[in-house]
C-alpha cells in the first residue's frame, strides 16, 4: 500500500500555515481537481479525494494539533491517539461534510454527484465555478470582465413550467397529488407499510398534459449566456467572486444555484505582494548610501521621491504608508516596503579604480562601525 503524502504537501503548504491559508489552499486545490471539471479523469478524482482528506484534518484545530505532533499516526483511529475518524468516516472527512461547509459551492447541495438525491420536490440548481485570470494592475484598480457560460437556464417558452403554453398541469391520478405511493405487505410478522415516490409523476404530484415544445417538459434548456462581472480593487490570488442566482437553473420549480468566479492574479516584475502590503527592492550605489540621496520610488499608483539618510546600511527597509494594495470594499490601502540593495560596481577603468583607492585611503576603518568591531574582535582573538 502506497505511503500517504504529508497533508501540508498535498495542499501545497508549509507546516505552521494559518487557518486562512489552509482554507484558501484547499479551496483552490479542490476546484482544480473537482470531478465536474475533470470528467472521467481517475487521477484527478484520486487527487480530489486526497485534498479533501488533507483538509478534513488540517481544517480541524484539534486534529491539526494531533497531526502536527504525531503525523499520520496522530489522526489514525487505530493508532491510539484519539484519531480523526479517517477519511470518509463518520464526522468530518466525507464528501457531504466538505460540500456542506462551503455551502455547496462545488455542485449545488451536499455532495451532489456523490450521494443520490432523495428529495423529489423542487431541486435547487447546480452551483458553478469559473476560473478567471487578471493582471496585477487590474487587481490594483479593480476591473469589469465578461464571462461566457454554457448552462441550464429557465425555458422562456413555458416560463419554467414544463407545460406548453395554454395547456395545464393535472393532478397525478396515481398518487392523487401527494407525490407518494403507499404499499402494504403482509408477512408472518404482521403488516408492513412502505412509502415511495410516485413513479408516474416522479414525486411532484402533477403530470403535464402537453409538454413544452422547447424544453420537452424539463422547464429548462441549455444555453450560452454572457455575464458582466465587477471585480473590486484589492482582490488577491484565489479570491472568489460570488454571483448569487447565476448558477444553473433548478428543476421542478427549484431556484438557480450560484456562480463562483475564482481569480488568478498575475505577478509583477517589481512588486511582491504580502496580503495588503507590497515589497520592492531598489538598488543604490555606495555614495548614495554613504552620503544620503533622494531616490525615486515607483508605486502602483505613481512615483514618489524619498530621502534616504546618510549612512544607510544595505538591506535597510523603509515604509511608505498607504502605497500598498487596496483593501477590497474599503477606502483603505496597505503599505509599500522599500528595501535598498547596495550595488557594488563590477566594471571599472583605471581612473575609477584609482579614485576608489584614494577614497579608501581617506575613509579609514574607524568610519566603519561594524568593520571596526570585527577588527577589534580579531585583535583580541589572536593576541
Amino acid at each position: 500500500m502506497a505511503e500517504k503524502r504529508d497533508y501540508y504537501e498535498v495542499l501545497g503548504l508549509k507546516k505552521g500555515a494559518t487557518e486562512e491559508e489552509i482554507k484558501r489552499a484547499y479551496r483552490k486545490m479542490a476546484m482544480k481537481y473537482h470531478p465536474d471539471r475533470n470528467p472521467n479523469n481517475k487521477e484527478a478524482e484520486e487527487r480530489f479525494k486526497e485534498v479533501n482528506e488533507a483538509y478534513s484534518v488540517l481544517g480541524d484545530a484539534d486534529k491539526k494539533s494531533k497531526y502536527d505532533r504525531f503525523g499520520h499516526a496522530g489522526v489514525d483511529p487505530n493508532a491510539g491517539f484519539g484519531g480523526a475518524g479517517g477519511f470518509g468516516a463518520g464526522g468530518f472527512g466525507g464528501f457531504e461534510d466538505i460540500f456542506d461547509m462551503f455551502g455547496g459551492m462545488f455542485g449545488g447541495g451536499a455532495g451532489r454527484g456523490f450521494s443520490q438525491q432523495r428529495n423529489n420536490g423542487p431541486q435547487r440548481g447546480r452551483d458553478m465555478q469559473h476560473g478567471m485570470s487578471i493582471t496585477f494592475e487590474e487587481a490594483v484598480t479593480g476591473t469589469k470582465k465578461k464571462v461566457r457560460l454554457n448552462k441550464y437556464v429557465q425555458c422562456e417558452h413555458c416560463s419554467g413550467s414544463g407545460a406548453e403554453p395554454g395547456s395545464n398541469k393535472l393532478t397525478c391520478p396515481k398518487c392523487g397529488g401527494s407525490g407518494e405511493v403507499h404499499t402494504q405487505q403482509r408477512t408472518a410478522f404482521g403488516v408492513f407499510q412502505s412509502v415511495a415516490p410516485c413513479d408516474r409523476c416522479n414525486g411532484t404530484g402533477e403530470i403535464i398534459e402537453k409538454p413544452c415544445s422547447e424544453c420537452h417538459g424539463a422547464g429548462r434548456i441549455k444555453k450560452q449566456v454572457t455575464l458582466n462581472i465587477t471585480i473590486p480593487a484589492g482582490v488577491d490570488d484565489g479570491s472568489v467572486i460570488t454571483l448569487r442566482g447565476q448558477g444553473e437553473q433548478g428543476t421542478r420549480g427549484g431556484g438557480p444555484g450560484d456562480l463562483y468566479v475564482v481569480l488568478d492574479v498575475g505577478s509583477h516584475p517589481l512588486f511582491r505582494r504580502r496580503g495588503k502590503d507590497l515589497q520592492i527592492e531598489i538598488p543604490i550605489s555606495f555614495n548614495q548610501a554613504a552620503l544620503g540621496d533622494e531616490i525615486t520610488v515607483p508605486t502602483p499608483y505613481d512615483k514618489v521621491s524619498y530621502k534616504i539618510p546618510s549612512g544607510t546600511q544595505p538591506d535597510t527597509v523603509f515604509r511608505l504608508k498607504g502605497k500598498g494594495m487596496p483593501i477590497p470594499n474599503t477606502e483603505k490601502k496597505g503599505d509599500l516596503y522599500v528595501k535598498v540593495k547596495l550595488e557594488v560596481p563590477n566594471k571599472l577603468n583605471s581612473k575609477q579604480k584609482k579614485a576608489i583607492e584614494e577614497m579608501g585611503n581617506v575613509v579609514t576603518q574607524d568610519c566603519y562601525k561594524e568593520k571596526s568591531k570585527f577588527g577589534d574582535y580579531l585583535k583580541n582573538l589572536f593576541k
